[in-house]
């Protein structure tokens, strides 16, 4: 049987979502195969949380000594959304241990985790994006000089970060300075984005023995202005369709676009494309290198559709990482 330390937590806004995530593969890992430790991780605190124990983990080796032994990990299963589980530290300091893990390497997770990086990179693949800026904190920016570049509405948006912490949608001139303000306060940096009406539509995609998987394609609905963190999270406030209420050519379209961005950006695990339609044209917001994995989230509805349970999603992830 494998030791699989599943990690969670993390020092973002995500940390919530994070948690629930980790305990949700904790109780649905397959535990004929599988010896699970869930692990938090927030900022110098490191510890397994065990039935009737908190075990500090040792950060030399990657390990935690319970009942008078030493366990090693035999992978880890991250998930852990934002910093520091998506932007590709901790995937370095595994890394340097040797230790497997289900995510993105260390370039893929620093690179789609800066949107404004990510964007250059797949416009450069020919990709549809929004037309956006991307601002420094220690740039200044008045919100005239940014509407002689961009239209209104727009989204403005951390450069780092995710589960929309920190986005707003402006839709007045004067309305922009604070959007900006509120962005900053999660990061350093932030994007303002052209607002594109249209459906939006979201693919799951995941490697398995060496083949590129895309889950049905799912259509998100919200019953609020966009899908921000509340919509997200809270129930009655989206809908999300799987498989979506489009044309075969559409649907295939959108895994097509998502098989080649996982491929051309180096993806591992499962990862989630996000797009606007806008006609029959699709496009790209960003991609998710380590999505939300609660009941309710959206990457589990997608693998149940395409005919995995979220045991065998998990299984097949693990598996993927340690090379079976």
């Amino acid at each position: 049987m494998l030791n699989i330390a599943i990690i969670a937590g993390g020092d973002s806004g995500e940390y919530e979502i994070s948690m629930k995530s980790g305990r949700q593969v904790e109780l649905q890992l397959d535990k004929e195969k599988f010896q699970p430790y869930l692990i938090e991780i927030r900022k110098e605190n490191w510890n397994c949380l065990l039935k009737d124990e908190i075990i500090p983990v040792d950060k030399n080796d990657f390990t935690v000594q319970t009942d008078g032994k030493r366990i090693r990990f035999d992978a880890v299963f991250n998930a852990i959304h934002g910093t520091p589980g998506e932007n590709g530290k901790i995937q370095g300091y595994f890394d340097m241990l040797d230790i497997p893990y289900t995510s993105c390497d260390v370039t893929t997770s620093a690179l789609t985790f800066n949107k404004s990086f990510c964007k250059n990179v797949a416009t450069a693949f020919g990709i549809t994006m929004a037309k956006s800026i991307h601002l420094f904190r220690n740039e200044t920016k008045s919100a005239q000089h940014i509407l002689s570049d961009l239209s209104l509405p727009v989204f403005v948006k951390p450069n780092n970060g995710g589960s929309s912490v920190g986005i707003s949608k402006v839709n007045r001139k004067q309305d922009l300075e604070n959007a900006l303000h509120k962005a900053f306060h999660e990061d350093d940096e932030v994007i303002v984005e052209e607002f594109i009406p249209g459906r939006e539509l979201t693919c799951g995609v995941v490697k398995c023995k060496g083949q590129i998987i895309a889950f049905p394609v799912t259509e998100i609905i919200s019953r609020k202005e966009y899908f921000d963190y509340e919509a997200k999270y809270q129930d009655g406030l989206s809908e999300e369709i799987v498989p979506a209420n489009v044309s075969s050519e559409i649907a295939g379209e959108c895994q097509r676009i998502s098989k080649f961005l996982f491929a051309k950006l180096n993806c591992r695990g499962v990862v989630r494309f996000d797009y606007i339609l806008n006609g029959d044209n699709f496009y790209f917001l960003e991609v998710n290198t380590v999505p939300g994995l609660t009941a309710q989230s959206i990457v589990p509805k997608m693998a149940g559709a395409y005919g995995w349970t979220m045991t065998e999603l998990c299984t097949r992830l693990i598996e993927e990482a340690i090379g079976h």
